[in-house]
């Protein structure tokens, strides 16, 4: 199983092919678009991302020790981005996500086309992330591995 850095990685070699901003602006889309669906009923206010210009939802599962994301946006390109995060972070142990922080999106340039706007955004999405790896540690603390009802 890859961890959170070798799935980051995979997607800066896979970004580094790729030389024109149109064209990685193309494959974000593209990934959004085949992120696997939030079911309509959890895109709900517990689940927002405050701090999106945008509506985004994160919905984290813990099973087994491991948490994974569901996630949807109104926004195309932001559902792209949200994808690459979902891509990176899903399957990770608590520990995992809360010690890594979203820096291949610099380096496969995300930031830099980005509005304020979307930056700050961005910034909530790894925010939100982070904290609920830190709720999902604090689980795994007390010997929690499994968290169905979030």
């Amino acid at each position: 199983m890859l961890n959170i850095s070798d799935r980051a990685n995979t997607i800066i070699e896979e970004f580094s092919k790729i030389d024109s901003w149109e064209d990685k602006y193309k494959k974000v889309i593209t990934l959004g678009k085949a992120l696997d669906a939030l079911e309509e009923n959890d895109c709900v206010e517990k689940f927002r991302i405050k701090g999106c210009q945008s509506q985004v939802w994160l919905k984290p599962s813990y099973k087994n020790g491991l948490v994974s994301f569901k996630a949807a946006s109104d926004a195309i390109l932001v559902q792209g981005i949200i994808a690459l995060l979902v891509r990176v972070y899903s399957d990770s142990t608590p520990e995992e996500i809360m010690t890594q922080r979203g820096d291949f999106l610099k380096q496969i340039g995300i930031n830099e086309h980005l509005s304020m706007n979307r930056t700050n955004g961005l910034a909530s999405m790894l925010k939100q992330i982070q904290m609920y790896g830190m709720v999902f540690k604090s689980l795994k603390d007390k010997g929690i591995n499994d968290a169905d009802n979030f």
